[in-house]
């Protein structure tokens, strides 16, 4: 079964003791209203941030994984876009911000300088963002090496616009061997193929309820 809490293979079973949080792109532009709005993110950001919220009560890690669009680092399908002047995630901009109810302070902003150099920025307690050049939250960042000095055996998913970005996160976690579960009612546009797909290589899903439940207590 692929629905997560079942008896599953006991090498792909969540470990929630020692989870870490993935939130993708779940940015100002990328909501209703922002310069490049993505079908149903707005509607998933209240369910995000409880995600958010429980991980932070449980004191696990939670990594803000954030587009920024500057020079010619771009994916190609979006180089034209960003030469042409789009207003995109440009870093430092408010539409490149967190969405407002996940950020751990209301005046909590990224930082652009340290974000495109490759660093993680700590947002909070166990709590930080991090910039990807590209689809996945895995290729040429610090991400793994972050989650292995954290002890983390088991990333959740959630976030915005799952058939791009979460999906590459998900097939880079399964890539490095963390066991994987997608927060299927906390990321816009996934669908139930998507989920079966996934179950294919050993990906589980649960709803935000259902993780929650079984975060430790901090």
């Amino acid at each position: 079964m692929s629905h997560w809490p079942a008896d599953v293979d006991p090498h792909i079973a969540p470990e929630p003791e020692r989870s870490a949080l993935l939130v993708i792109d779940t940015q100002v532009d990328f909501l209703d209203g922002g310069s490049s709005p993505i079908a149903g993110t707005s509607a998933v950001v209240p369910t995000i941030s409880r995600l958010v919220r429980g991980f932070r009560d449980a004191a696990r890690p939670v990594v803000h994984v954030v587009r920024l669009y500057e020079g010619d680092d771009v994916d190609l399908p979006r180089r034209s876009l960003v030469a042409s002047g789009a207003p995109v995630v440009r870093p430092g901009s408010a539409g490149s911000q967190l969405a407002p109810q996940l950020r751990p302070a209301p005046d909590a902003r990224l930082s652009p300088r340290d974000l495109l150099a490759g660093q993680l920025q700590p947002l909070g307690p166990r709590e930080w963002a991090m910039w990807k050049p590209r689809w996945g939250a895995f290729h040429r960042t610090p991400l793994d090496a972050h989650l292995r000095a954290l002890g983390v055996s088991t990333v959740v998913v959630a976030g915005c616009n799952y058939a791009n970005c979460p999906r590459a996160t998900v097939y880079g976690a399964s890539e490095h061997d963390y066991r994987t579960l997608i927060a299927q009612d906390a990321i816009s546009g996934v669908e139930p193929l998507h989920l079966e797909e996934a179950a294919r290589m050993g990906v589980l899903h649960a709803t935000t309820a259902e993780i929650l439940a079984r975060l430790p207590r901090s």
